[in-house]
């Protein structure tokens, strides 16, 4: 099970309707952040999730929307006795700007761990999600993630039983553990299939469309997709400031063809993005134009 949460939905700065464009997932325990611009922590409490058990924070690029509320979230996250270590993801140059954003939050009980993104692919494993990260087209370097819950292979009891793999093993080798018994290795693949369909959520804002987008949005159970701009005229401006339209990021989805796509990151002079959706219907059915504190629970297929 992955909950999933899109805390705000606007670009650029925020409005007293609107905050800027963050996502929160959590699973088994452990909570992902992606991005944090101002207004992240109201986002938060409004929707009744705590920011205490953020384990990663990855950042797609450092414009101040998407990054200027990280210095009150960390000291909100030690005001509430967090000692865990924090994992943070972003392009190269992380460390220099979280450095220089803690000069108003110096004193913090836990330790910060950073992991800058070189290359134009990178895939990450940490704690149950595995983070691809690719980047994309903006003004200064910019990624976008695919976060994905594996599913490992269903048991296979005939084979266990003929094996003779004692009962009491299968468990731990269900989990992936390699068990040394009697001078015998016993290993998962012995008795697991192979693995199954994950879940799988893609979100990527401030670009240009680009093949890679739809590459790593293909067949996702949600894609969040940045549409600045949703009324007609905007093309020239969103080529120019390297952004997206409501209609080009449909495209990608109907490319895709994930299960249903929610356009996010909206423009301040876009005040109903919902009045632009019919044009974005006819390229993709199941887009919709997300509103801040949109919550789904993704879950395993049925098989």
């Amino acid at each position: 099970m992955l909950d999933v949460c899109l805390l705000g939905t606007g670009g650029m700065m925020p409005l007293p309707y609107r905050w800027l464009t963050a996502l929160m997932v959590r699973c088994s325990g452990s909570n992902l952040l992606i991005d944090c611009g101002e207004g992240t922590q109201i986002a938060l409490k409004e929707k009744g999730w705590s920011p205490k058990p953020v384990d990663v924070i990855c950042f797609t690029h450092y414009h101040a929307d998407h990054i200027s509320g990280l210095p009150g979230l960390l000291l909100t996250m030690g005001n509430a006795e967090r000692t865990e270590p924090i994992t943070m993801i972003g392009p190269k140059g992380l460390e220099r700007v979280v450095t220089a954003l803690r000069t108003i939050a110096p004193e913090l009980p836990f330790q910060l761990e950073f992991i800058e993104l070189t290359e134009p692919r990178q895939q990450l494993q940490i704690g149950p999600y595995v983070i691809d990260a690719y980047r994309v087209n903006h003004n200064v370097t910019c990624y976008g993630y695919s976060i994905s819950i594996p599913r490992k292979g269903r048991f296979d009891v005939e084979r266990a039983r003929a094996q003779e793999i004692p009962q009491k093993f299968w468990s731990r080798l269900q989990k992936g553990e390699t068990i040394e018994e009697e001078g015998r290795t016993l290993t998962p693949d012995m008795v697991l299939g192979g693995d199954r369909k994950g879940i799988k959520v893609s979100y990527c804002t401030d670009t240009r469309p680009l093949p890679v987008i739809a590459e790593y949005a293909k067949d996702a159970d949600l894609f969040i997709c940045e549409g600045m701009y949703g009324e007609d005229g905007k093309e020239a401006k969103a080529r120019e400031y390297k952004h997206m339209t409501f209609q080009e990021a449909a495209h990608l989805a109907k490319e895709a063809q994930p299960k249903e796509m929610w356009l996010t990151h909206y423009s301040p002079s876009l005040i109903r993005p919902d009045d632009y959706m019919d044009k974005v219907r006819e390229i993709f059915p199941r887009a919709k134009a997300a509103r801040d504190g949109w919550t789904a629970e993704l879950g395993f297929d049925e098989e």
